[in-house]
């Protein structure tokens, strides 16, 4: 290396720019606030979303109204008719058979109609899709059903 080749070494904090300091300075005269309006007076705190009084898009609307059951809501994990036959003919198939398949997570679970069931079983569980009932009972099976 020559000395030539030395350059300064990077300044730690790049320093802020001085505004309103003149048309020399690079940022004089309104200091980048453009010309009138709001965002040009002191103190200003337009929020994101502000629409200049305006009712703001959010408020417009519909969506934040109506009732939720959060507190009581229960998710039921979904168990297809079709995956039952990984079950030998004739088993009887509850929650922790389920499990041990690998086909739920312990909770509540639901059996749905999608797929067919080719032999009966006897199948336990909270709850039963109507279709998914009959399907299971047109194969020979029985449906018993667990309270949760």
């Amino acid at each position: 290396m020559k000395p030539h080749q030395i350059s300064a070494q990077a300044p730690r904090r790049k320093r802020r720019q001085r505004v309103g300091r003149g048309e020399g300075a690079g940022k004089g005269k309104t200091s980048g606030r453009g010309t009138l309006g709001q965002g040009a007076r002191s103190g200003t705190n337009a929020y994101p979303g502000f629409e200049g009084g305006q009712t703001r898009l959010l408020m417009r609307f519909p969506g934040r109204r109506g009732f939720t059951n959060a507190r009581f809501k229960r998710d039921y994990q979904p168990v297809n008719v079709g995956s039952l036959n990984v079950f030998p003919a004739g088993s009887v198939v509850g929650p922790d058979e389920l499990r041990g398949r690998g086909l739920i997570e312990p909770g509540l679970f639901k059996i749905l109609a999608h797929g067919e069931l080719e032999h009966p079983l006897t199948v336990r569980a909270p709850k039963f899709s109507a279709a998914a009932k009959a399907k299971i009972e047109d194969a020979g099976g029985a449906v018993e059903e667990l309270h949760a």
